[in-house]
């Protein structure tokens, strides 16, 4: 079945860490551009991240920039968000999602691609 699998989310304390992957199943994540979204309660999903195929360049939208960062290891087919410095703010269900490029990386709008599932992250003391 060709999807994307996600897993990884949980409670965390603020100032804390978590690793999501983005796990593609029955089709290569290669070809593809993967970008992170999330989405808190009552507002609009926003772009977090995104990664390239052609040459692995990387996105990261200013509220994450210097804590987040986007990788992919095309041998296990698949893509990660490691989260550092992790704020209260943080708090949302995060999805990855394909598109040919990071172009759109910050309007979920624009990505008519595979999405995952949804993973959620709370981030409280």
């Amino acid at each position: 079945q060709v999807q994307l699998v996600q897993s990884g989310g949980g409670l965390v304390q603020p100032g804390g860490s978590l690793k999501l992957p983005c796990v593609g199943t029955g089709f290569s994540l290669g070809p593809y551009a993967i970008g992170w979204f999330r989405q808190a309660p009552g507002k609009e999903r926003e772009g977090v991240s995104c990664i390239s195929a052609s040459d692995g360049s990387t996105y990261y939208a200013d509220s994450v920039k210097g804590r987040f960062t986007i990788s992919r290891d095309n041998a296990k087919n698949t893509v990660y968000l490691q989260m550092n410095s992790l704020k209260p703010e943080d708090t949302a269900v995060y999805y990855c999602a394909t598109d040919p490029t990071c172009e759109y990386y910050d309007d979920h709008e624009m990505w008519l691609g595979f999405w995952g599932q949804g993973t959620q992250v709370t981030v409280s003391s």
